[in-house]
């Protein structure tokens, strides 16, 4: 059965870091494309950012560029995404996706609150 859990959100300060993973199970990583989404109360879902399956290739939306990091480890089936200095609009419910598409799998989400 696919699975993604997202992890590594929390509370953290204007101008803080946080490190979200995405774990996956039942299938084979190796082969998918993940992207990065969010959701912010009253907001339409916004995709933050995307990396192909070998990693060669990463995508970020305008918001976040700079501040930012999409990596992954295939052999430890996680795709992380480091965010530095961050701003309170980056508030929101943080989703891995396979294929980096709305119609691909997601994981369950993980809250992300920037707040003084």
């Amino acid at each position: 059965q696919l699975q993604l859990v997202e992890s590594g959100g929390g509370l953290v300060q204007p101008g803080g870091s946080l490190r979200l993973s995405c774990a996956a199970s039942g299938f084979n990583l190796d082969y998918y494309g993940i992207g990065w989404f969010r959701q912010a109360p009253g907001k339409e879902r916004e995709g933050v950012s995307c990396i192909s399956s070998s990693g060669d290739s990463t995508k970020y939306a305008d918001s976040v560029k700079g501040r930012f990091t999409i990596s992954r480890d295939n052999a430890k089936k996680t795709v992380y995404l480091q965010m530095n200095s961050l701003r309170p609009e980056d508030t929101g419910v943080y989703y891995c996706v396979t294929d980096c598409d709305p119609l691909g799998n997601w994981g369950q989400g993980t809250q992300v609150t920037v707040s003084s």
